[in-house]
């Protein structure tokens, strides 16, 4: 049979390794500025824009969607194509989709920092760039699956199974979570609200980092760890055993992120259930990595890019063990709202994404500019700097995260709090702060270093863009050779395989969502709790502008020492009003949920204004912008029509009354501030922020606890 000739598209491989490099430095260094914000608040600058709580969603977004993003297209144009024996099917949408995800990335830059977010973790971005993001990842798939059609290879390798299922489930989760309404150009509300609103977004950000920052990478593994070490990979039935009892099992384990919340326990408990059992396949995955390499140990002595490889894959085991242990109720009591959990994602963040796509870049960079890489030295140097930058990193966090639940819990023989003030939490981890910018700075260096070494490389070389190859037509007719193994039936037909990984992934968030809504009584409702009222809906979206979430929860879980110190437990009727929830994640500061009435109006204007007046020794950034920004009334009609449409039960026509209602009630707390001595006019951002903060926790009966 005669061999067709082609040319495999090295340039976009290129584009997209070099948006790697800039966009990782770029997100790293964000990293480093929030991590030095919580040693030295003084670096908030006074400014809205670089306040804490604006830029930590800009370094996680920038982290996962423009270094992690940009890696796995790396990745996944170069192998393949290879592995398709084809180039990419259109060079057109290849360009689109690099300049689209530019184009996003930058517009995540423009808009997070100044506030433009939905206030959902690691989905912040608002509406108009939502949409965008689905676009591009409809010419992404179809510019892959375009591809895989026109192969000249029959079956479809391991890591292309892994890229199908990435492209689904991402689409799926992307579409599923970003259902909100507009409001104006870059502002609208969840469609979800309260415990379902915390599901979805869950079973989202669990998801996003199952099939964004796992999933394509287990594909990148299995093609380029054979590849630098030239070994096949050690089990075809694991890898077949791995990837299906993966995808299955991940899409249900995103409800462990809400134990002992007011989530349905019978949702909680699904979520631990197969949160375990995701050790076995996530297990499997690395077992095949590293026996892969067996009998090439003396090679990964010597090759830093295979160093690069398995501490990877090494971290990828470190934390799919510690994932679902964290799962286990009585570990979850323990980790959830500390920084174990920073920890924990580090490990994955730094180890299993970071140097896999170190090691791509210093085995991919030499080949497509056919020269040697410019120093095996400074290679080795990145490599110690980079992993002494997780030690530093990660080791603090975890005692950290050790010391504040142990304080947060710890009673005296009288039975009260022995550490009722949070903030004596806060001081005692300082050091391990300061660590950890310590591991982030020395991980950054390496970086650095790793880029120096790279651009010294592609000056020395030279490119090749487009790589001649050639391979046999793939024959119309196939026979099956006698006893081959039945998987490779799904392997000859990409469409029925994506099909089949859709319908995997579509039983788990079906069978735990679909009753959260349809079933009422997983949502008890309760009588008291009533709409915000204008101002208080407009002091919301300004505490979510702000970003308060990123240190505050609002979820008080039935423990002693939470109801000791907060105040009654939160009960899943009180949020059925909340578009979004705003359950939070971490405690860096004290869980506000029954924060009103605790404090009188005074003690919140001084609070924002100068936070170590009010709590000597905090952190908190100040927000005195608050105090001289002017409310803007023109959207409170609209915001209150689009609840309307959402189920909130405001009378017919209230939106042409409720500017009426706020401007009474902000009055009312300018009354209230000017008594205490302090004067400011009654149309400022603060007074709304206030209202919402005095409104939390009042609408049922229970003791506010200081």
């Amino acid at each position: 049979m005669e061999l067709e000739k082609f040319a495999y598209d090295n340039t976009i491989v290129k584009k997209f390794a070099f948006a790697t490099i800039f966009w990782g430095i770029i997100g790293m260094t964000v990293g480093l500025l929030v991590a030095l914000q919580m040693v030295f608040p003084v670096l908030n600058f006074n400014t809205s824009f670089l306040t804490f709580s604006h830029i930590r969603p800009l370094h996680t977004n920038a982290v996962i969607f423009a270094f992690v993003g940009n890696g796995i297209f790396m990745g996944v144009y170069y192998s393949l194509q290879r592995l398709c024996k084809a180039r990419m099917f259109s060079d057109v949408l290849s360009s689109i989709h690099y300049w689209g995800w530019q184009l996003i990335i930058v517009s995540a830059v423009l808009t997070l920092p100044f506030g433009f977010t939905t206030g959902k973790e690691y989905a912040e971005l608002e509406w108009p760039i939502d949409i965008a993001i689905a676009l591009i990842w409809v010419v992404f798939g179809w510019n892959m699956f375009g591809t895989i059609l026109k192969r000249r290879e029959r079956h479809l390798y391991v890591a292309i199974w892994f890229y199908i299922a990435t492209f689904v489930t991402v689409a799926v989760l992307h579409i599923v979570n970003s259902f909100e309404l507009p409001i104006s150009f870059l502002k609208s509300y969840s469609w979800y609200a309260g415990v379902q609103d915390a599901l979805v977004q869950w079973w989202y950000g669990h998801n996003a980092v199952a099939f964004f920052l796992t999933t394509p990478y287990l594909g990148l593994m299995y093609y380029f760890i054979p590849k630098v070490s030239n070994r096949p990979v050690y089990s075809y039935r694991l890898s077949i055993i791995h990837f299906w009892a993966l995808i299955f099992l991940y899409i249900w384990a995103g409800p462990h992120h809400l134990l002992y919340t007011a989530l349905p326990d019978w949702a909680q408990s699904l979520g631990v259930v197969f949160s375990v059992m995701l050790i076995a396949p996530s297990w499997g995955g690395m077992i095949n990595g590293l026996l892969t390499l067996r009998g090439a140990w003396d090679k990964v002595r010597e090759d830093v890019t295979l160093k690069f490889l398995v501490v990877a894959i090494t971290a990828y085991g470190m934390a799919t063990f510690e994932g679902p242990m964290l799962s286990l109720k009585n570990v979850n009591a323990i980790a959830h709202f500390t920084d174990w959990i920073i920890a924990h994602v580090h490990v994955g963040a730094l180890g299993w994404n970071g140097f896999l796509t170190f090691g791509i870049l210093y085995w991919l960079i030499p080949k497509m500019f056919r020269t040697e890489l410019y120093s095996k030295k400074l290679a080795n140097w990145h490599f110690w700097l980079g992993t002494l930058g997780i030690l530093f990193y990660a080791i603090p966090m975890y005692w950290a995260g050790f010391m504040q639940s142990l304080m947060w819990k710890e009673f005296t023989p009288e039975g009260v709090l022995k550490y009722p003030n949070f903030l004596e939490t806060v001081t005692q981890i300082m050091p391990m702060y300061a660590a950890r910018s310590l591991g982030g700075a020395l991980y950054l260096i390496g970086f650095i270093v790793m880029a120096y070494n790279i651009i010294k490389t592609v000056k020395a070389g030279s490119f090749l863009a487009n790589e001649d190859a050639e391979a046999a037509p793939l024959p119309k007719i196939y026979q099956a050779h006698k006893g081959e193994h039945w998987h490779r039936w799904i392997e000859r037909r990409p469409i029925q395989f994506m099909i089949l990984s859709l319908v995997l992934i579509l039983i788990g968030g079906a069978i735990e969502m679909i009753p959260t809504f349809l079933v009422k009584s997983n949502i008890p409702t309760i009588s008291s709790v009533k709409p915000y009222t204008p101002l208080e809906l407009q002091g919301r979206d300004i505490y979510i502008r702000e970003g308060c979430y990123t240190c505050h929860s609002q979820m008080i879980r039935p423990f002693r020492s939470e109801t000791a110190r907060y105040g009654e437990y939160s009960k899943a009727g009180e949020f059925v009003y909340d578009h979004p929830f705003q359950w939070g994640s971490k405690r860096t500061g004290p869980d506000l949920h029954r924060e009103g009435g605790k404090y009188p109006d005074s003690w919140h204007y001084n609070h924002m204004l100068d936070p170590t007046s009010m709590s000597p020794g905090s952190i908190m950034p100040s927000y005195s912008w608050l105090l001289d920004n002017t409310l803007d009334t023109t959207t409170t009609p609209a915001k209150i029509r689009a609840m309307i449409t959402l189920g909130v039960p405001y009378p017919d026509g209230y939106d042409k009354l409720a500017n009426k209602d706020l401007a009474i009630q902000s009055k009312s707390i300018a009354e209230n501030l000017k008594k205490d001595g302090v004067e400011t006019l009654s149309n400022k951002e603060i007074i709304a922020l206030i209202s919402y903060l005095q409104r939390l926790g009042t609408d049922i009966k229970g003791e506010n606890k200081k």
